[in-house]
């Protein structure tokens, strides 16, 4: 039985336990960028308690991990870094100084108790929809490990306090926005719904609320998130549901907001008036990060993906015809099992049909207690890393061809942060593109216009010409 902590309204027990502004936390993010939203978050939460954000894990009087489990021997890196922090806990006890160390996210889901017994240095787990619970769980946590992975009847974002201004403009002008969790798609190969759990959906006000406070901070470019973001269903101001589109469109009149992004969507939800949207909302960005998986039926059909490759195709068309500039990405599976040298052949059609301006392939890796893990015909290790290496090697072309077809081009880029040299900054174009530029730092999160001069590996070179309003 896992202990449990006390309400995080304890605030004496809290006051007691000390908020001594002197206090540190450290919070590592691993896997996607929702994890990087949830980690800014549990900082928010922490820093209520008296913490305030480190980037020094030796200075940390609160270490959290935040976890992703997607991958193939997610948990064994996790142990790893694990093992690392003990050490520095005990050099840190041995001077006086004591560490709390928490691993939170999807491994902590995954593994729970377990976690304790492999690595008795971890004084609290947390699970992905827990974290609001924090202050009161480190303090239970002093009396022994605890671990909170039970899926909540209250809703998380509830609970959590707002980012003050001073912690989100320290994140910058790009920001990120959770507006959906969980996923009911249960895709063969995926631990997400096991993880996260059934989809919900944040309330239209609550998502325009948060965006508000983070445009009034500086943030111009939001970036909406879920596992399944296009499936938004959230609570809209008449009190029926709205869609993705309604919140982008909604979202996009809020003072500051120049850019908006979502990811990452499904096929099968790829609507009508959210395709509408991007030939009539200026600030989205004419950029969908859409994943296939495959370019085989058979396997399709296989991953539990619900859709064919004809389904897909026409998602592709439908976009490019309300907004012919739309540039796409993707995630690919190779080597899931069964995947025969024609499945995979039919997947090299599938991308050179689309063409993707960037995409994301990885080897298919079991995860254990999903349906794939116990699948017959397990692909051999060599031939997944043959065909991932031929995969890649497309995709690197198409990526490199796309970006060669913007020099010349004008394009409006964000600029979040210093480069290099002198005077440089570098900032993303609409289709996720990096680019780096002399400019004026008081172009810091404006929608600069800018010619594209050349190429490099992995950013373009540019040259401001414009100042948009």
């Amino acid at each position: 039985m896992s202990k449990h902590a006390p309400p995080v309204e304890a605030a004496n027990d809290r006051a007691a336990y000390g908020a001594e502004n002197s206090r540190r936390v450290y919070v590592r993010s691993f896997g996607c960028q929702m994890n990087v939203y949830d980690s800014q978050r549990m900082a928010d939460v922490a820093g209520m308690d008296g913490y305030r954000e480190t980037d020094d894990i030796a200075e940390a009087d609160l270490v959290i991990l935040n976890t992703c489990h997607i991958r193939e021997r997610a948990s064994e890196k996790i142990y790893s870094e694990l093992g690392k922090i003990r050490e520095l806990k005990d050099a840190r006890a041995a001077a006086g100084r004591e560490t709390t160390l928490v691993v939170a996210g999807c491994v902590a889901q995954a593994e729970g108790r377990e976690m304790l017994r492999r690595q008795p240095a971890v004084d609290l787990v947390v699970g992905p929809q827990n974290y609001h619970r924090l202050p009161g769980l480190l303090l239970a946590a002093r009396s022994g490990g605890v671990v909170d992975t039970e899926f909540p009847l209250e809703d998380k974002f509830d609970h959590l306090p707002a980012a003050s201004q001073e912690a989100a403009r320290a994140r910058g002008v790009s920001a990120f926005v959770t507006v959906q969790e969980g996923c009911d798609k249960f895709c063969s190969f995926c631990v997400v719904p096991y993880t996260r759990g059934a989809e919900t959906s944040r309330p239209v006000a609550k998502v325009l609320a948060e965006i508000e406070s983070l445009a009034r901070a500086g943030a111009s470019e939001i970036t909406l998130l879920g596992q399944n973001v296009n499936g938004y269903h959230g609570e809209g101001r008449d009190g029926g549901p709205a869609s993705l589109a309604d919140l982008l469109t909604l979202a996009s009149r809020i003072p500051g907001v120049l850019r908006l992004r979502y990811s990452t969507s499904h096929p099968l939800d790829m609507t009508e008036d959210l395709i509408r949207a991007h030939a009539e909302l200026p600030a989205l960005a004419p950029h969908l990060h859409l994943p296939v998986q495959s370019g085989s039926d058979r396997i399709l059909a296989a991953m539990n993906r619900r859709h064919s490759v004809r389904d897909y195709l026409d998602v592709i068309a439908r976009a490019r015809r309300a907004r012919p500039d739309m540039a796409f990405s993707s995630d690919f599976i190779v080597g899931f099992p069964g995947e025969t040298d024609a499945d995979f052949e039919a997947t090299l059609a599938l991308v050179r049909e689309v063409g993707f301006a960037s995409a994301y392939a990885f080897k298919y890796s079991s995860r254990p207690g999903t349906p794939a893990a116990d699948a017959e015909e397990q692909v051999e290790p060599a031939v997944k890393a043959a065909r991932l290496a031929v995969l890649q090697a497309l995709l690197d072309s198409q990526r490199q061809a796309f970006n060669r077809a913007t020099v010349g081009r004008r394009l409006g880029v964000v600029f979040d942060r210093r480069g290099r040299h002198q005077g440089q900054f570098i900032g993303r174009t609409a289709y996720m593109q990096s680019v780096h530029a002399d400019v004026n730092p008081s172009r810091l999160g404006a929608l600069t216009e800018v010619e594209i001069l050349g190429v490099k590996p992995n950013s373009l070179a540019g040259r401001v010409v414009a100042h948009p309003s």
